[in-house]
């Protein structure tokens, strides 16, 4: 149930319409997180009932047009989430929803979770490693087992590359002064 979250942290960015928020997402959100136009206008409801944005509408020259902001509990709420919800390794997405909360809101205590995470990756690469000495090391494989091998290895490199933008995040972390762990 993250699509809420994933719009207050874009109003935290910049309090928008909800036609200007959903053309955002289009341009840049939806490369990591999907939301259809009536997914953010139901959203937007929902959160106006719970008291997480209010609605300023502003005269424009031809049209009155309502523009979304977060409230402290909407603000109080994105950091909650942040802070509460658990991720794995196939919760990425979710990481860099987070990463953009942590850099509109400020420092929300993500390193430990992502050393976690780095953790998970390094075991399942691991495992993946193994599996391609086990069952890939033959001189001669079938056309059924090089597709299988091919598989491996796009889970191969998917681990491998994670790892080494992880790592360079964990560097921007610990460049920080720690702030982003307290």
């Amino acid at each position: 149930m993250s699509t809420p979250h994933a719009i207050l942290i874009a109003l935290l960015e910049k309090p928008s319409s909800g036609y200007d928020l959903a053309r955002r997402f289009d341009r840049a959100i939806a490369y990591f997180w999907q939301a259809t136009h009536q997914q953010i206008y139901r959203e937007l409801g929902r959160m106006v009932d719970a008291g997480w944005v209010a609605v300023v509408e502003e005269d424009a020259a031809a049209t009155r047009k309502k523009v979304y902001r977060v409230l402290p509990v909407g603000r109080e709420e994105v950091a909650r989430w942040v802070r509460e919800t658990r991720l794995t390794g196939d919760d990425r997405n979710l990481l860099l929803l987070k990463l953009r909360a942590d850099a509109v809101i400020g420092p929300l205590g993500l390193m430990e979770e992502l050393r976690r995470m780095m953790d998970e990756a390094r075991e399942r690469l691991d495992t993946y490693r193994a599996i391609e000495q086990r069952d890939f090391g033959a001189a001669s494989l079938t056309r059924g087992q090089q597709l299988q091998y091919a598989i491996l290895k796009a889970g191969i490199r998917t681990q491998e590359t994670w790892l080494e933008w992880a790592a360079e995040l964990q560097a921007f972390f610990d460049e920080d002064g720690g702030q982003a762990s307290e």
